[in-house]
């Protein structure tokens, strides 16, 4: 509208998931430099606190930035505080994926219209800090509003059932397409990370959400006879403590486990009080880097881990597991971790051929 001059009522914009989303556009208000609009949030089946609240752009002419691409948040989008989260301290809480989706939309319009100079854009949620204090912003480090969120673009069915009828799903199409051996992940968070670790895309690991133990009981089920879970150190460390459903509306002891893992390794109290004062893991794991403690610390947390994922699985399968942050990389593993990733590496072209001849 900016660029063009005409009023649009409604877009069209593809999703990293590679759907078409169709928004309607409401609230348009035009000046001389600048255009304003909004979209209301559609959270489908999701029990979201942010569905149906109206988010805006605010997007300004920069003809003397030229080709810049100025992304900022504006009122009711939070702002980080604490080191670890997916936006450096002093951002917007505007995560990684919604930005590239917002510039790459953005740029193609700039195209389109041959636009030589930059924009700026802003994303504003009025009302967003009021919301945000139902969140978990508030104990992540995040203050003064919601944060943007998002990797596939879309939002996606959350009641459980409906979770762990899609696990079932997947578990049993990778069974169905020949793989004895199946990797898992809470969800694509680390994507970077085992792609130039272990050239290994994570969006072909089962995506288990939250549902770690019922996932293990359901690939057992269905024959799976190994299982790789792959994960962040924020989820990852609440199976050492036995929790095999790792939401936080249902266990948050992260830090707890954190502490005691570190007097297991030779810590003392002031550490371990350190730790209990953190908001993430990645902070938590900084302190414990600054002590020389991550090795006793991970061997820790990895034998603890793995006791619990084994008496889960109680013989009817193998579990192992790998664990990273994307700030410090890899953390640990279990002994037969590796290789059984390249296992399942092997195995996927072996299994689609097999699945394509049927």
């Amino acid at each position: 509208m900016l660029l063009s001059g005409k009023k649009k009522e409604d877009i069209v914009i593809r999703t990293p998931k590679g759907i078409d989303y169709h928004a309607r556009i409401l609230e348009v208000n035009r000046e001389t430099d600048a255009v304003s609009c909004c979209v209301e949030k559609d959270g489908g089946d999701d029990p979201d606190i942010t569905t149906g609240i109206k988010v805006y752009a605010t997007v300004r002419l920069l003809p003397e930035n030229p080709g810049e691409v100025l992304l900022e948040g504006g009122e009711g989008v939070g702002r980080v505080t604490e080191p670890g989260l997916d936006q450096p301290v002093g951002a917007a809480a505007i995560n990684s994926v919604p930005r590239s989706m917002i510039e790459k939309e953005v740029r193609e319009v700039m195209e389109a219209f041959a636009w030589q100079g930059g924009l700026s854009v802003i994303i504003s949620v009025p009302g967003g800090e009021e919301l945000a204090k139902k969140t978990f912003n508030p104990k992540l480090g995040i203050t003064g509003g919601i944060s943007i969120l998002g990797t596939s673009g879309i939002v996606e069915p959350m009641s459980t059932q409906a979770i762990k009828d899609t696990i079932r799903v997947e578990l049993r199409q990778k069974v169905a397409q020949g793989h004895t051996g199946v990797a898992v992940a809470p969800g694509n968070y680390g994507l970077d990370f085992m792609r130039e670790t272990y050239d290994y895309d994570l969006d072909m690991a089962v995506k288990c959400a939250n549902y770690i133990g019922d996932t293990i009981d359901m690939a057992a089920e269905l024959g799976v006879e190994e299982l790789l879970l792959i994960g962040h150190l924020g989820k990852l460390i609440k199976v050492s403590g036995g929790i095999m459903n790792t939401h936080s509306a249902v266990a948050d002891c992260r830090m707890e486990l954190m502490a005691s893992a570190v007097i297991l390794a030779g810590g003392d109290r002031d550490l371990a009080e350190e730790i209990l004062s953190c908001t993430n893991t990645a902070q938590a794991y900084g302190l414990i880097r600054e002590a020389g403690l991550t090795e006793p610390f991970m061997n820790c947390v990895m034998g603890r881990i793995a006791e619990h994922l084994n008496r889960r699985a109680n013989g009817r399968l193998r579990v192992e597991c790998i664990v990273y942050l994307n700030e410090a990389g890899l953390l640990g593993k279990t002994e037969g971790a590796v290789p059984l990733l390249e296992k399942i590496k092997q195995d996927k072209d072996v299994g689609e051929d097999r699945w394509k001849r049927r």
